[in-house]
């Protein structure tokens, strides 16, 4: 088996991950919080909404991050995922640390860790995207760098309808037609929503004096983990139409 033929084997493992339903008590957790959002008013979900729409616009589209990343060229597979992967390896450090450190400084300090954390995982998706040689200057690159992030971060439905979206990436690109109306089109309340969800309990224990340091450290670990997996089977169905 060479190098491609392990990387596709590896991506339809993970792509069959994606389409599993959750375990049982993964569909009564997100039971729950559907209740909790229910009952949360609609003024506050927009609040929220605007509050990331406006942070994630800012990080997609900060200069100092888009002007500097160049798509890697003329290298081969293998060496690519092999600084996919150190790339990994380096911002899961980097998250751990910043939720140890912000876990240990109480709530104020846990509330400032959820867009450090965000600006981290975008930052690492536009790293990877130019690894595998995509130009993250085109708008539509930017957009599938939000897909891999849904895919990620979300709830059993949501999930499998973001990765049927991306699996079919020409087709849904259609839906967006042009750089200055395409962020309009995303549904930013389901993105802030399932993103908020799936990060929720995490968070919360985050914030309690003499424990969250731990769990800030084992948590943002995590996140970044499964959001590095996911950036490279994403980047893999792409490049080697799995």
């Amino acid at each position: 088996m060479n190098y491609e033929e392990y990387a596709r084997y590896e991506c339809l493992k993970w792509q069959r991950k994606v389409l599993k339903p959750s375990s049982f008590l993964g569909k009564k957790a997100k039971a729950i919080q559907d209740k909790i959002n229910q009952k949360i008013p609609q003024s506050i979900h927009t609040i929220v909404t605007e509050s990331i729409k406006k942070m994630v616009q800012g990080v997609l589209y900060g200069s100092k991050w888009t002007s500097k990343k160049q798509p890697l060229t003329n290298v081969p597979f293998h060496e690519r995922e092999d600084r996919v992967r150190k790339k990994i390896k380096n911002y899961k450090r980097l998250a751990a640390a910043e939720g140890a450190g912000t876990g240990a400084g109480g709530f104020w300090l846990g509330v400032a860790d959820f867009p450090a954390l965000l600006s981290i995982k975008i930052k690492f998706l536009f790293e990877v995207a130019s690894l595998y040689g995509f130009d993250v200057k085109d708008y539509r690159e930017r957009l599938f760098i939000l897909y891999i992030f849904q895919v990620a971060f979300s709830s059993d439905a949501r999930r499998i309808e973001v990765f049927r979206q991306m699996k079919d990436w020409e087709k849904t690109l259609e839906a967006f037609p042009s750089e200055a109306t395409h962020l309009n089109q995303l549904d930013w309340q389901a993105l802030q929503q399932e993103y908020r969800d799936y990060i929720d309990l995490p968070k919360l224990l985050q914030m309690v004096p003499g424990f969250g340091a731990l769990v800030g450290f084992v948590a943002n670990y995590r996140f970044l983990d499964v959001l590095g997996e996911a950036a490279m089977n994403a980047y893999r169905m792409r490049i080697l139409k799995v």
